[in-house]
């Protein structure tokens, strides 16, 4: 094979290192690629959006593994319309769910603190005006003082 894109090359279209280009490859998320008399490792175009495709699934949160498991299942599909990218991205829209309900109990729990003027986490944590949810240990270390 004459033609074909060397490691940096196909690393600076995709937008990643050459040591993630080697580590997906390693990890058979990208086929093993032809090489050049010389040794060089030559792909083709299709592995630069192989690589744009991982980029992109671990952005919407899916795992390397998981990642992994939905391009396999696409190399078997067979023309079939893949489930488990349908299964998975519902799973992973019922974890980002949760995920901003966490976020928004967390952010309400710190607009309080600041609200109260919590200012020494140890004071406020032993107060039972404290918002910040130490119920546990506000319970062992309760006074009477002020919240912050």
């Amino acid at each position: 094979m004459s033609a074909g894109l060397r490691s940096g090359q196909v690393a600076e279209a995709a937008g990643v290192n050459i040591q993630t280009l080697r580590y997906y490859e390693r990890r058979g998320l990208l086929a093993e690629p032809e090489r050049s008399n010389g040794g060089h490792r030559l792909y083709g175009e299709e592995a630069v959006t192989a690589l744009r495709v991982i980029k992109a699934a671990q952005r919407l949160g899916f795992t390397l593994e998981e990642v992994a498991e939905l391009l396999e299942a696409g190399r078997h599909r067979h023309g079939r319309p893949v489930a488990g990218l349908q299964e998975r991205a519902q799973a992973k829209i019922a974890e980002v769910d949760a995920k901003i309900a966490d976020l928004t109990t967390i952010r309400a729990a710190l607009a309080a603190a600041v609200e109260a003027g919590c200012d020494d986490l140890t004071v406020c944590a032993g107060s039972s005006r404290c918002p910040i949810p130490f119920t546990d240990l506000a319970e062992e270390n309760r006074h009477a003082g002020p919240c912050c």
